[in-house]
């Protein structure tokens, strides 16, 4: 009994002491507080992990190349340097002479080149390579042209490619700058031009000179403010090939016209005043008509 009251007394002692009730405050407040700090922890850990899931299941989507407006245009052969020009683009803002050289004949008549034909200096085939990365929207055989690939690249900006064999792409595909897609052809529309490819680039169906963006970012092209409208290039092709088509048979007429006008007028214009003079009534003998008119009047007197 006394070892209880004992322990009660030094209990009571215990409490009764002033630090005690802070120190049981402060210990309680310290757990409480611990606890709602491993809480919060926890539930953002949680949701960390739930939002990288979800930015891990975007990742697995095929993702979109955002550089492409910053590649160059390349040459459509895999060295530039052994390549050949063999016929550049028309334009407008040429000379004559350089104009009259961009045309190319076919059907006997001449006809303004959209694109620029490439050749290789030993004349032999080679390998037509992607210009520029981009999907392939059409593939087709064509005997005229030489077979055509086109590849669409952005905002209305296509690389066509013709007088190839040996297409290696699809419809559909993607292709990276670079890329084997072909071998340099022939065609019937540039015979003379012989084993090579026509590159062209179009803007929104409005073809551009090349030579202009070749080393030149895609952007540039599109930010490009004075490729002129589609309808408006097409009318002023139309009327410039009409102007520089050259027939065989146009200086024929010319000649023709120069004869008739030297020959003829003055045939006809003889052959004209003889007429006339037979109609005012010459006699055959070669007697005027005012001899006939003597006559008569004696004769009218005399009776």
């Amino acid at each position: 009994m006394r070892e209880e009251e004992n322990k009660r007394s030094s209990q009571k002692s215990f409490f009764k002491k002033r630090w005690v009730f802070p120190a049981i405050y402060i210990a309680s407040a310290a757990i409480i507080l611990t606890g709602v700090l491993w809480y919060t922890n926890l539930s953002s850990s949680t949701k960390d992990n739930k939002a990288t899931n979800i930015a891990q299941k975007k990742f697995n989507e095929p993702s979109v190349e955002v550089n492409k407006s910053m590649e160059n245009f390349k040459m459509p052969v895999k060295d530039p340097a052994t390549a050949v020009i063999k016929k550049k683009f028309y334009d407008f803002k040429a000379s004559k002479e350089e104009q009259v050289a961009a045309l190319v004949h076919y059907d006997n008549q001449y006809v303004p080149n959209t694109g620029i034909d490439i050749t290789m200096k030993n004349g032999e085939t080679f390998d037509v390579v992607a210009s520029l990365s981009g999907t392939v929207t059409k593939v087709s055989e064509d005997a005229t042209l030489g077979n055509v690939i086109e590849i669409e690249h952005e905002k209305g900006v296509v690389t066509q490619y013709s007088s190839i064999k040996d297409m290696k792409v699809k419809v559909g595909e993607e292709v990276k700058q670079g890329d084997v897609i072909a071998k340099a052809g022939q065609s019937l529309f540039n015979e003379k031009a012989g084993t090579h490819v026509h590159f062209e680039i179009r803007k929104n169906g409005v073809a551009v000179n090349p030579d202009t963006y070749i080393n030149k970012t895609l952007s540039a092209l599109q930010e490009d403010t004075t490729t002129p409208a589609a309808d408006t290039t097409q009318k002023a092709t139309e009327d410039k090939a009409n102007d520089q088509k050259i027939d065989d048979s146009t200086k024929a007429p010319t000649d023709q016209k120069i004869d008739d006008s030297t020959n003829a007028p003055s045939d006809q214009n003889i052959d004209d005043s003889t007429n006339t003079q037979d109609d005012q009534g010459t006699p055959s003998d070669g007697s005027t008509p005012s001899d006939n008119s003597s006559d008569n009047t004696i004769n009218d007197t005399n009776s």
